[in-house]
Formats: C-alpha cells, sequence, structure tokens
C-alpha cells in the first residue's frame, strides 16, 4: 500500500514559484512604486507556503465539505421524494 504524503504544508513547484515571483514583483512595482530583490521574493514565497498557504487551504477544504454535505442533504431529500409507501 503506498503511504499517503502529508498536506500539512503548500508544495509549489519551480513554475509556481517563478510565477508568484513575477507577481510579487510586479505588485510591489504597482503598489509601492519600488523594486523587490529575488530574496524578498523567495522569503514572501516561503511565507505563504509555511504559513498562509495552509490556512487558505484549510477554508477551502472546508468549504468544499459544506458544500458536499448540502449536495448529499439534497439528495436524501430527493431519496424520500421517491420513495413509495407500502
Amino acid at each position: 500500500m503506498k503511504k499517503r504524503e502529508s498536506l500539512n504544508r503548500v508544495r509549489l513547484s519551480d513554475e509556481e514559484k517563478e510565477k508568484l515571483a513575477g507577481e510579487i514583483r510586479a505588485f510591489y512595482l504597482d503598489q509601492q512604486g519600488e523594486e523587490v530583490g529575488i530574496i524578498q521574493q523567495m522569503q514572501l514565497l516561503e511565507l505563504i507556503e509555511e504559513k498562509i498557504g495552509p490556512m487558505i487551504y484549510n477554508k477551502a477544504l472546508n468549504d468544499a465539505r459544506r458544500w458536499f454535505a448540502q449536495i448529499m442533504d439534497n439528495v436524501d431529500s430527493d431519496y424520500y421524494t421517491l420513495y413509495k409507501g407500502e
């Protein structure tokens, strides 16, 4: 049996990191009017991966669970509307 990988940390691919670094650079240039160095970009990406990403992931997971529970309630309700009494 294959062991599941831990989902405790959001892991970004190198391509995703590169794209996000560009977004960070553009954000700072647009909002602050200043260039931000590669070290600051990588530090911000590490913060996102370690602290912010898991919080957003858990929120999305909880939202998906609530949505799924609502769908299952609808299925249960639909089932009983189709059920014929004896």
